[in-house]
């Protein structure tokens, strides 16, 4: 059975149980590992078995306690989650000291400091913590380096390189690994998302994501990710007709930023996943095991595409993707993206 409804991550929670059970929970931990892997579900759900009044001895919360009970409605006082707001690049330093005129009379570095309400343990869950500026990061210091007793702190990040030196070496760090595409079609078909061979066809191509996969699993999804890899094989590359297919896919998904971003961010995700397939493709000879993305892969290649040019399409391409988390707009990004790959060499900013 799964922990606390999660699965894929066993390894993780036998290392918090082997920890909870000697009495050695650490003070601070930095949550590392790819997007939509489960790391802040994995969070939360820690923090409802670590302030449970009456855990399990198999390390899992009663369900039945007022600490639960709480923790399950997200109104538990000793549970502190932060994030970083929609429209910002980076996460307030308020969000950590309080503003200018409450100066560390309220925000999570203070509230921590407040003696727990129910039980004998608080838990500040910082998600986003590849969004933690410099200025931020001092903020959080003190607090990481003597956390207060009876307190956990958990940032949430995706790479390690991408913490800064203070934060890494005041956090113990856990690694979470990619989901299984096994465990991610389990997962589909238990929330009843698409036909079998679609969630098989997602799973597949999530690249251990689940977060992703559930877009993979959306029928207009289905659609536009064949006819982008179809698009992105064509030689010479149609910017106009690409931007079109991904302002189209884009826009479906509504009218708020928060809802069109994590289309664009897939288009960009399934762009990667062509170039590094056309690389890898070019240079060894090695087709990647997705059938869809081996034939259009193998296409490109035949068509005259080179690991040279394969490179450096990879390269703008991850640049579109950070300018995505930077906040960049949106329409103007898909332009200057589609413009870049059909003029390489040129850098994103130049063609911007």
């Amino acid at each position: 059975m799964a922990w606390e409804g999660i699965q894929g991550h066993d390894d993780v929670v036998a290392g918090f149980a082997r920890a909870a059970a000697r009495g050695r929970v650490a003070g601070a931990y930095l949550f590392i590992g790819d997007e939509g892997v489960g790391k802040a579900t994995f969070a939360k759900r820690l923090a409802r078995v670590l302030t449970c009044e009456s855990p399990g001895s198999d390390f899992t919360a009663c369900g039945r306690c007022s600490s639960c009970i709480q923790a399950a409605a997200d109104s538990h006082p000793d549970i502190d989650i932060v994030a970083k707001p929609e429209e910002r690049a980076t996460i307030p330093i308020e969000t950590f000291i309080g503003t200018p005129e409450h100066r560390m009379r309220e925000g999570l570095c203070w509230r921590i400091l407040l003696r727990p309400a129910i039980g004998q343990r608080k838990v500040a869950i910082i998600l986003d913590a590849d969004a933690i500026s410099e200025e931020g990061a001092n903020c959080l210091l003190k607090t990481l380096e003597e956390p207060p007793d009876a307190s956990v702190l958990i940032l949430v990040g995706t790479a390690l390189e991408r913490q800064l030196p203070t934060i890494r070496s005041r956090c113990k760090v856990v690694r979470f690994r990619p989901l299984s595409a096994a465990v991610i079609a389990e997962v589909l078909a238990a929330e009843g998302l698409g036909e079998e061979s679609t969630r098989r066809e997602a799973a597949s191509a999530a690249a251990g994501s689940l977060a992703r996969a559930r877009l993979l699993v959306d029928a207009d999804v289905v659609a536009f990710r064949r006819t982008l890899f179809g698009l992105l094989a064509c030689r010479p590359f149609h910017g106009v007709e690409a931007g079109r297919e991904i302002t189209a896919v884009m826009e479906a998904a509504g009218k708020e930023a928060a809802r069109r971003r994590p289309r664009l961010k897939l288009a960009l995700e399934l762009a990667i996943d062509f170039y590094r397939a056309g690389l890898r493709l070019a240079a060894t000879g090695m087709e990647p095991g997705d059938p869809l993305l081996a034939r259009a892969a193998g296409a490109w290649l035949r068509a005259g595409g080179t690991s040279e040019q394969a490179d450096d399409h990879l390269r703008h391409t991850l640049e579109a993707l950070q300018a995505i988390e930077s906040n960049a707009n949106l329409g103007m990004l898909i332009d200057a993206w589609t413009a870049v790959i059909e003029r390489p060499r040129q850098g994103l900013l130049a063609s911007g």
